[in-house]
Order: C-alpha cells, then structure tokens, then sequence
C-alpha cells in the first residue's frame, strides 16, 4: 500500500512530465510541492492560462493537465486505469508511481500541448 512517504517521488515523476515544455510556458511555481505552468498572456482570456500543475496534497498528489479540459477528445483513448485516477476534467490524482500510468500520463501531456499549440496559446 502507498504511504505519504513516497509522495516527493510521485510528485518528481509527475513533474517531469511537465519540464520539457517549461522553455515554451511560464514557471509560476516551482517548489518542493507545488509545480505549474502557464501559458503566455492569452487575448482571448486576456490573462495567462494554466497548461498543467503537480502539487502534493494530504492525502495525493495531483496532476492537473488543462488541455484536456477545453478539448475532451483527447482523453477518448485513456486507459480504463489512468481515467480512475481522474478526479474533475481535468485532474488525475496519485498515491504512488506507477510507470505505465506516468508513461500514458506523459504521451497525454504531449497531446495537449499540441492541442494548445492549435488553439494558439503557445507556439
């Protein structure tokens, strides 16, 4: 069973999911805890947007991946075990690390940055 104590290394792998496209978005966090990315200033928000988090809760640690928000179809293709970990539309949530889940969790986070990049809030 998952205890709290493998939280900072759920929350490492989940992290890295999301560094490679730090060079493409704004850091507004990066913590021990706490990690996220925005896009750059969005007209038709006329604000930034969150592309995705990963932060330690008490209980989990979280996934927010925001893309699959505004464009659902791309969680058609998730597998039945990743779509348990959904909590909302948008957020997947941890206990433990398991590799498949990260790794179908990453090609995920591929796609939606590819989806922003197509609706064009970053390029």
């Amino acid at each position: 069973m998952a205890t709290k104590d493998q939280f900072p290394q759920v929350f490492g792998a989940l992290r890295t999911l999301l560094l490679p496209f730090a060079k493409h978005l704004i850091v507004k966090a990066d913590t021990n805890d706490h990690y996220c990315l925005n896009t750059p200033y969005a007209a038709k928000f006329k604000r930034e947007i969150m592309f995705g988090a990963v932060r330690v809760m008490k209980n989990y640690v979280s996934f927010h991946l925001m893309p699959v928000y505004g464009r659902p179809e791309l969680l058609r293709d998730i597998s039945p075990e990743l779509r348990k970990r959904m909590q909302g539309k948008a957020c997947f949530n941890f206990k433990s690390a398991d590799p498949a889940l990260i790794k179908e969790l990453g090609v995920l986070t591929k796609r939606g940055f590819e989806g922003f990049k197509q609706m064009g809030f970053v390029k």
